[in-house]
């Protein structure tokens, strides 16, 4: 369930009329609704309420990293589960506290882990052996200890986009489940690391709970063999990866699904199990509003050329991603067309053969489920600058983020002395 309906004619962010916001703000604009988040937010902790033990709920922040965004998960309890320096310091400048935030991510480096030590985060979630012993050597010098859990690849297929799974024997993520006793026990051994559990993330946008059914199977019987030779085991990162559906008609999990097979295959755990959804909470929460710029006839079908771009909205163009796409004052009349931006790349093709609603030049129209994976991939491609972000409450609203004009990108460059 969302927040943005057609009322009196028009599509609606809760009670803010998208053309309010497209006249004051310009397009193209993402556009967040304040209640959605907190709808979602507060069904996926209900959805885990059967487990054993209070979970630790971190946003995955690479959904969306906007501050307003951070704050409003913030105050519903939840911690950051970060895979950069820069997302980090973005949550604890929203007000995350330090202790809920996790660092996962196959790349740290040296200056990320003492960034994360600095900090005081709550968990590191080690990739690799690498990485394991750089960390404890730079904690020792410190005189810290660094709180960790060693993530393992189980090699299970997720069953999504080769380009979003990360649980297969090839991805480059965590490290070979069969190798992790071996290398459990050298890192607990090492001083500055306090080895407390195993991290498990096999994918983005699942839509059928049995292969995370299977992978927290294997995460269980290692964590038994764990406990058997002599480890404490208190904490089990189970990740994230919760789909949302994009297509009309398209069923994804529930939260309330997802957290009984969790509470079922978790039993007797003893553990505090560990959780970062992101798409789960954002995707459905915000959609980017674009202008039609003109429609173009075509050889089969007309192309309407809209003012967001590829730029602003990738998953299109990385993954052939499905968005839905609606106008914001329907007249009742349809078209087939092809929804195109105004970028130089054939690649700036957000639907094909598409049935929508009759567009003509200046109407508006949204892109929907855009509230994850949006502006947080955005680009300056073409010099087209940096979209705009608003959040709306009601009936008012926001915007939590400026629009980046290619003058302010421009001003940041140099032409060197020996050019001139």
């Amino acid at each position: 369930m969302d927040h943005f309906a057609i009322r009196d004619g028009e599509l609606h962010a809760e009670d803010v009329p998208l053309s309010r916001i497209a006249e004051d703000v310009g397009t193209p604009v993402y556009v967040y609704s304040r209640a959605t988040f907190e709808r979602h937010a507060r069904v996926f902790r209900a959805g885990l309420d059967g487990l054993e033990k209070p979970p630790h709920l971190a946003f995955a922040v690479k959904a969306n990293p906007n501050l307003a965004v951070l704050r409003l998960l913030a105050n519903e309890g939840y911690g950051a589960d970060v895979v950069s320096g820069g997302e980090l310091a973005r949550a604890l400048l929203a007000g995350m506290p330090a202790e809920d935030i996790v660092f996962s991510g196959v790349g740290k480096t040296g200056a990320e882990l003492v960034q994360g030590l600095d900090a005081g985060i709550g968990q590191f979630n080690i990739e690799s052996g690498e990485e394991g012993r750089e960390l404890a050597a730079i904690a020792a010098s410190r005189g810290q200890v660094a709180r960790c859990a060693l993530r393992v690849n189980p090699d299970v297929d997720a069953g999504t986009h080769d380009k979003i799974s990360t649980g297969k024997a090839d991805n480059k993520f965590g490290v070979p489940i069969g190798h992790a006793p071996e290398l459990f026990a050298e890192l607990s051994a090492l001083p500055g690391i306090e080895l407390r559990g195993l991290a498990v993330h096999i994918g983005s946008q699942l839509s059928d709970l049995t292969p995370l059914e299977t992978a927290f199977g294997k995460l269980g019987e290692m964590l038994v063999r764990l406990r058997s030779e002599g480890h404490s085991i208190t904490h089990m990162d189970l990740g994230g990866g919760i789909g949302v559906p994009y297509r009309p008609g398209e069923r994804t999990p529930s939260p309330a699904e997802y957290g009984a097979m969790v509470a079922r295959v978790t039993k007797g755990w003893g553990v505090t199990l560990m959780f970062e959804p992101g798409r789960v909470i954002a995707g459905n929460a915000g959609v980017l509003l674009t202008r039609v710029i003109r429609v173009k006839r075509g050889l089969n079908n007309p192309f309407v050329i809209v003012d967001a771009a590829m730029n602003d909205l990738a998953r299109p163009a990385l993954y052939g991603a499905y968005h839905g796409f609606t106008a914001v004052r329907p007249t009742g009349e349809r078209m087939t067309a092809n929804i195109v931006g105004p970028i130089c790349e054939t690649g700036d093709t957000f639907a094909t053969d598409r049935e929508t609603d009759a567009l003509v030049s200046g109407d508006l129209a949204i892109f929907r489920t855009a509230g994850a994976y949006g502006a947080t991939m955005a680009s300056s491609y073409n010099s087209r600058g940096f979209v705009a972000e608003v959040m709306v409450d009601g009936s008012d609203y926001a915007v939590v983020a400026d629009r980046i004009l290619p003058g302010s990108i421009a001003d940041a460059e140099r032409v060197p002395d020996f050019l001139t």
